[in-house]
């Protein structure tokens, strides 16, 4: 399961990266139907970060795997690995 959220992720990597930003995953919770992850380099802090992560990401990941219902961004102080 995470291969292939990895997989997806590699696909918006690019753009991110394009940027100057990132995204690691940090977390899948598939019973609650969340994706933890964190935002690097320019993403974090972004006032368009709330936007891409939702608009985004979020909506590739749910119409990759019917069983997401939410992609959130984690704080680096947040041990949820």
């Amino acid at each position: 399961m995470y291969e292939d959220i990895e997989t997806i992720l590699n696909q918006i990597r690019p753009s991110l990266e394009a940027d100057g930003g990132g995204i690691d995953l940090v977390n899948v919770d598939k019973e609650q139907g969340i994706i933890r992850v964190k935002l690097q380099g320019a993403c974090r802090g972004c006032p368009m970060a709330i936007m891409t992560l939702k608009m985004g990401v979020e909506a590739v990941l749910c119409e990759q795997f019917p069983w997401v219902r939410e992609v959130v961004a984690v704080d680096e102080e947040e041990n949820l690995a």
